[in-house]
């Protein structure tokens, strides 16, 4: 009998203590070993290009060595203490000058810890119990939030679908749900329901479809209307699609974002950030017992993750920075499409340079359902391919980082060649 190799010792011993064999996050057969700039390596030796980046936060690429040595300056003062921090209070002051909506900020440990918040302030601020959300969004791993996330089963609008066990059925009543893009189907489902909401959440660019021209501007004046709260999930295009996040590209700026990943970077660290007289609703004395937001975290704004943010958040701005990502993300792209197209193989680059994926379909991609209607077995061997071929990247979307050299590039292209020819 043939020796397993570490991998699969790793996963023998993984089943055993870990449900499903992992931590819920990815595949389980696989185990990283570590990263150095824009490549990781598995326990079996085997090296790969990184465009997974720890789905999201490594933006920098792994191990950079001012962050490394800004954390290496932190740990011997103390890594967590539960309470003010100079560092958390410095981060806070920065995503102020950054982000446009940001007047105050709340630190969390998770981007869904921020989003559950996100929504519970709107209720909070306006008194009302419903929840807004689109189709095949994300945004955390909450109740409110694992509703119609990624339905198999697909129902008229605004009816929820849970996506899990163990959410109560009063939670269904609360959430209303509707596809991303459609403004006339919005319109309607306002005009029914918007004294009722109390917030609309919404990914900017929801998991890798991009908003059609004019759309979140409509969403913002809608939500003027109505009174309802606007709520920017930007964990992740937050500091990524520019330094103010979606919020700067899309010119759109709304009363609350939700921010992580590249504000702690590459550490657990998380934010709710918006309009004053929303988060007062985290002060007591600001808004009086019945209306306070309680909120506890034990690593909310611990120094070690703030440091790390504030010196990857110093890097992204200085010049050229994004320049250079966005030429990544674009050259990437292109990359798809040529190979793609000439082998005819039907479709469509979906996303932004910092930040899409390949979708085999041979429609335009507009909604949750375009994407789920698409060829996904086509796209799992396509992937399964890439992989083989030294690409490490999520099932859904390519994250660019600013530590790709040419070296990779080339590794990607020819990953690319050899995938196009597995599945043509």
């Amino acid at each position: 009998m043939l020796d397993k190799t570490p991998m699969q010792t790793l996963a023998d011993r993984a089943r055993a203590v870990l449900p499903a064999g992992g931590l819920g996050n990815f595949d389980p057969s696989i185990f990283i070993r570590e990263g150095r700039g824009s490549r990781v390596w598995d326990e079996d030796g085997r090296e790969y290009v990184d465009y997974l980046i720890g789905s999201g936060p490594m933006l920098l690429g792994h191990g950079h060595p001012e962050v490394l040595e800004a954390v290496a300056e932190q740990l011997p003062r103390g890594m967590t203490f539960f309470a003010n921090n100079a560092a958390a209070v410095d981060l806070a002051e920065e995503i102020c000058r950054a982000v446009a909506c940001a007047e105050q900020v709340r630190f969390l440990a998770s981007g869904g810890e921020a989003d559950m918040y996100a929504m519970r302030l709107a209720r909070a601020a306006t008194g009302r119990d419903k929840i807004l959300k689109f189709e095949g969004g994300y945004h955390g791993m909450s109740a409110e939030a694992q509703m119609s996330l990624a339905p198999t089963r697909l129902v008229n609008f605004p009816q929820a679908v849970p996506d899990s066990a163990g959410i109560p059925e009063a939670v269904r009543a609360g959430m209303l749900i509707a596809p991303f893009n459609d403004l006339d189907y919005l319109d309607s489902l306002l005009a029914e329901h918007g004294a009722d909401i109390a917030g609309l959440i919404v990914e900017p660019l929801q998991r890798i479809i991009p908003p059609l021209p004019g759309f979140l501007q409509a969403v913002r004046g809608l939500c003027d209307r109505y009174g309802i709260v606007l709520i920017f999930d930007e964990v992740v295009t937050g500091f990524r699609f520019a330094y103010g996040g979606a919020q700067e590209e899309y010119g759109v700026t709304p009363d609350l974002c939700t921010l992580g990943k590249i504000i702690g970077g590459g550490f657990p660290l998380a934010a709710v950030a918006g309009r004053k007289d929303i988060m007062d609703h985290f002060d007591k004395a600001a808004v009086g017992a019945d209306r306070w937001l309680m909120m506890l975290g034990t690593l909310s704004g611990n120094p070690a993750a703030a440091v790390a943010g504030l010196k990857t958040m110093e890097i992204l701005r200085r010049d050229g920075a994004y320049g250079r990502l966005r030429a990544h993300g674009e050259r990437l792209q292109a990359m798809f499409a040529r190979h793609l197209d000439a082998a005819g193989i039907d479709h469509r680059i979906v996303g932004h340079p910092m930040l899409f994926d390949v979708v085999f379909t041979d429609r335009n991609v507009r909604s949750y359902r375009d994407v789920a209607a698409a060829d996904t077995q086509r796209s799992a061997a396509f992937n399964a391919a890439l992989r083989a071929n030294g690409i490490f990247k999520s099932p859904g979307k390519v994250y660019p980082c600013l530590a790709l050299t040419e070296e990779d590039f080339a590794m990607t292209e020819a990953a690319i060649v050899r995938a196009t020819e597995a599945i043509a």
